[in-house]
């Protein structure tokens, strides 16, 4: 019989976690779209890549490419439903917003190994190139644009529409643009068609069927085989100008950057708050992107000692909210430490210290309290203290002297038969010192004389 563990949780492996997420995603309605058209581009992958092999053409082998990363666009759109259903975790608190940002980031970066792996070959086939066989080019060459043109327009893909519009313009796009314009200053009723900012995807899969289509005719027309070569370097040029102004978008929304394009803006609702009522510093702020669309941010606000900390939290939330949806602010206040005034009034005489010395002196206390080779009260757990004489109280008053008065010298021991007259001292026996040598641990008065010499003469 084996052991029974209470309230232990069981361990799910990779494979059953994925099964669990994707059983999540599966129950809507809105991802049975998307398994359907990647069931259907898995299927046109398969034909495309025997019609490939069949024709021995190395540019439909990279416009297949294209089909293959809308796979993994249909993917990100999966990825993109199942963030919706998360809520934010004690693990993930900022919520899953940034697995969109990952698996865009992903699927632009293999896209773009892609095109060096098809410029990589290209280059081999410059040396030697083989016979190409235009038998299935031009299908292929339409089945792969029909197939990519109706799932990119089909299908709402939000993370990719939004990295599309965010990200820089890829060098196809501004030549495309550049030539729109030209049209556009010959026939004005085309300005509303091309003018506007053309969608990158769509834009390379129009260009890279009529790469293909030119190979096909000079193919057919004077059996020159390099121009397959040079469209396979051409369709690798263009995947890569297209993906990697994405790649660095969100490359950047990863390492948690601030968007060029909201820095103003921030800058301005920093210095609206500043001038807010009880702020007196705005510092340690820090805005990054959070996934696509959020942004989120940490700022410490310094206040004065007599604001109201929920006042100013309302109105710095209320400013900054606008514009940073998640937003983590710490109020604190003013650090500054006021000196403290002595309330004791203090003596005339004493005011120029430099003619003064002040001693502080040990307070009286009872024979049966203090040890009699220390002074010092006798605790039975501590060890003796490290001196055994002139111990000062914690709480005891400095008895000032003038310099005009003449110090004693000595540690204060009694010399001769004549003991001091005006002085409360209480003595122990020391040995070896005579019966009337005794330690002074008190003093009630001081005197301007302290006793006499062995001769009788007055003591300095």
């Amino acid at each position: 019989k084996g052991t029974i563990h209470l309230f232990r949780k069981s361990q799910r492996s990779l494979v059953g976690k994925l099964t669990h997420e994707f059983r999540l995603v599966a129950a809507d309605r809105r991802s049975w779209k998307i398994l359907l058209f990647g069931a259907i581009n898995l299927i046109c992958i398969g034909f495309l890549l025997m019609w490939c092999s069949s024709t021995n053409s190395i540019a439909l082998t990279a416009y297949t490419y294209l089909t293959i990363f809308d796979l993994f666009s249909l993917v990100t759109c999966l990825i993109s439903y199942w963030v919706m259903m998360k809520k934010p975790s004690p693990v993930y608190s900022f919520g899953f917003e940034r697995f969109e940002v990952l698996a865009v980031f992903a699927s632009t970066v293999l896209a773009q190994l892609g095109a060096l792996f098809i410029l990589k070959e290209s280059a081999e086939r410059f040396l030697e190139q083989p016979e190409i066989h235009t038998g299935r080019l031009l299908v292929g060459t339409f089945v792969a644009l029909f197939f990519n043109l109706f799932t990119m327009l089909s299908i709402r893909n939000k993370p990719f529409a939004y990295v599309s519009e965010a990200a820089s313009t890829s060098w196809l796009q501004e030549h495309v643009a550049d030539l729109s314009r030209s049209i556009c200053g010959i026939i004005p009723g085309l300005s509303s068609i091309f003018l506007p900012r053309m969608n990158p995807f769509v834009l390379i899969d129009i260009a890279g069927a009529l790469a293909l289509c030119i190979t096909y005719m000079l193919i057919e027309i004077n059996n020159y085989f390099a121009v397959d070569t040079a469209s396979a370097i051409a369709i690798a040029l263009m995947t890569f100008g297209t993906m990697y102004p994405m790649s660095v978008y969100s490359g950047k929304v990863l390492l948690q950057t601030t968007p060029p394009h909201v820095i103003g803006q921030l800058d301005k609702l920093l210095r609206e708050v500043s001038t807010l009522d009880g702020v007196l510093e705005v510092r340690n702020e820090h805005f990054w992107t959070l996934g696509f669309g959020t942004l989120a941010g940490s700022v410490h606000v310094r206040i004065r000692r007599d604001a109201n900390e929920q006042m100013v939290l309302a109105h710095v939330t209320n400013r900054l909210y606008t514009l940073v949806s998640t937003l983590t602010v710490q109020i604190f206040k003013d650090d500054w430490i006021r000196p403290t005034l002595s309330s004791v009034p203090i003596a005339n005489n004493i005011l120029n210290l430099s003619d003064h010395h002040i001693i502080p002196m040990p307070s009286l206390k009872a024979a049966d309290n203090l040890n009699p080779v220390t002074s010092t009260p006798a605790k039975p757990s501590s060890p003796p203290p490290e001196f055994s004489f002139n111990t000062p109280g914690k709480n005891v008053s400095p008895v000032i002297l003038l310099n005009t008065q003449t110090r004693p010298y000595g540690l204060g021991f009694n010399h001769g038969s004549a003991p001091y007259s005006s002085v409360l001292s209480q003595g122990f026996q020391i040995p070896g010192m005579g019966a009337t040598q005794g330690f002074r641990t008190g003093f009630t008065n001081v005197p301007s004389r302290y006793g006499t010499n062995a001769r009788g003469q007055p003591r300095p």
